[in-house]
């Protein structure tokens, strides 16, 4: 009888029945529910967030418990006002700052609003986009500050893996490259991409800082802002230290006295234009993308 039992058991499950998912496989889009609930409504015990989202408190709990070690929810102390009845109060679970970015944010449009107000002040036109240009170079100012310090000391032909690795640890996913003729410094992710596609002076600028940090001119291949794929930078073999002068960069002009030109776009909807320029900083090749 006992085998029987069994044998019937069996045949009463199909064998393609789906064996339940762990908690953490379970659709996010329940997972976006409570922390968009905790959004809406403000830290939220799970007895809270199971009556609004129709859930049971178990299945807020698994739900809580993989946003918490995802670092998007964090536990609190609930505040008691009056009398506190027995027992431990329940825990109420707010956003974290990586939960909040983890939901639309303003910030592109906040910071292109400010650019655009920064031109405005200063007359508009070339004024205008050369006022951007200084506050790009005083944002990238402290970050070139660490990245020198990253690179110096390194033999120069580790130079260029090492800023991107000083990139990486700022987020913007970097790796160095072989080429036929040097290197490509490529950024697989850009946190100004949306700006920069109405203000490339950002892609510029920062193009100046690689040129001035690796002590050689390169050159801006591609940019995630002018719709590639990744932020392409190529580096040519044989440059000068962290921060010194190219060979020839002293009096603008390269090796063999060749007058060294720079390239470098005028803002949006302009082209490009070309001029040589004497100065005692490396000279690099920034613009945009070839169209």
């Amino acid at each position: 009888m006992k085998n029987v039992s069994e044998e019937r058991k069996a045949a009463a499950v199909p064998a393609t029945a789906p064996s339940p998912l762990p908690a953490h496989d379970e659709p996010r889009s329940t997972r976006n529910r409570v922390a968009r609930s905790i959004l809406d409504h403000g830290p939220s015990t799970a007895a809270e967030l199971a009556g609004r989202l129709a859930l049971t408190q178990a299945a807020v709990r698994r739900h809580l418990d993989t946003l918490l070690a995802e670092g998007l929810v964090e536990p609190r102390d609930r505040r008691v006002y009056g009398s506190r009845g027995r027992g431990r109060p329940a825990k109420a679970f707010a956003l974290t700052d990586d939960g909040r970015d983890a939901f639309d944010q303003a910030y592109d449009s906040l910071a292109a609003d400010a650019l655009r107000w920064i031109a405005q002040q200063a007359g508009g036109g070339e004024k205008g986009e050369a006022a951007v240009t200084a506050f790009a170079r005083a944002r990238l100012a402290a970050q070139a500050a660490g990245y020198r310090k990253a690179i110096e000391g390194v033999a120069p032909e580790q130079r260029t893996e090492a800023l991107a690795r000083a990139l990486t640890a700022d987020g913007y996913a970097a790796a160095a490259r072989s080429a036929p003729v040097g290197e490509q410094l490529c950024q697989h992710h850009c946190p100004v991409a949306h700006v920069a596609e109405r203000f490339p002076q950002l892609c510029e600028v920062e193009t100046e800082v690689f040129s001035d940090l690796l002590g050689t001119h390169v050159q801006r291949l591609a940019t995630i802002a002018h719709g590639d794929g990744v932020c392409t930078t190529f580096v040519p073999k044989g440059g000068a230290p962290p921060g010194g002068a190219a060979d020839g960069a002293e009096s603008g002009r390269g090796k063999g006295g060749a007058p060294r030109a720079r390239t470098a776009a005028g803002g949006p909807g302009r082209p490009h234009r070309t001029t040589t320029r004497t100065t005692t900083a490396s000279a690099s090749t920034a613009g945009r993308n070839p169209a």
